[in-house]
């Protein structure tokens, strides 16, 4: 069964997305994850013997999965199209979930009103600048061709070849 939920997966997976990225959980089912579309669905044995339990969420800022907004049962028989359409139902209503319902938004304040940058919008902006300053530094290493300390290593490898030489009378 396993088996057939990880080729199942990789079939879904293609149909889906482009990116994705498909792993086993410690549950025994597979995961497929598209961090482009920040959603993943799950593909889990469900209680009849050819039946595969559906799941769909969302995956929240710092890389973690929230709890499945939906699921549902299909059979595993079933053709990928139409599990491809299930999931795309499931991701539709992941969708229509994570959307504020009310013309307020998502922090309950009323539109319009300047606010301070919560605590949210901080970690952002810090996480930016950490990717900001990591590229920095990757053009920067980039930049160099060779270091001092790699002519000083390079020094004393010729340095001790020339020892042995001298030592076996060949200088």
């Amino acid at each position: 069964m396993s088996t057939q939920l990880r080729e199942r997966a990789g079939e879904l997976a293609a149909v889906l997305w482009r990116e994705h990225t498909v792993y086993r959980d410690r549950a025994g089912g597979v995961v497929i994850r598209g961090e482009h579309v920040e959603r993943w669905i799950s593909l889990a044995p469900a209680g009849g013997r050819d039946e595969v339990l559906l799941r769909a969420g969302r995956i929240l800022d710092g890389g973690t999965t929230a709890p499945a907004r939906s699921e549902v049962i299909m059979p595993l028989s079933a053709s990928t199209a139409e599990l491809a359409a299930a999931c795309r139902r499931l991701l539709a209503d992941t969708a229509a979930d994570a959307a504020p319902r009310t013309g307020r938004p998502a922090d309950g304040r009323s539109p319009g009103r300047d606010r301070k940058p919560g605590r949210r919008e901080r970690k952002h902006e810090r996480r930016q600048a950490r990717l900001r300053r990591r590229a920095q530094r990757r053009q920067r290493l980039q930049q160099r061709h060779t270091s001092l300390r790699s002519w000083v290593v390079l020094a004393c490898v010729a340095a001790v070849v020339a020892y042995y030489l001298s030592s076996v009378g060949l200088i």
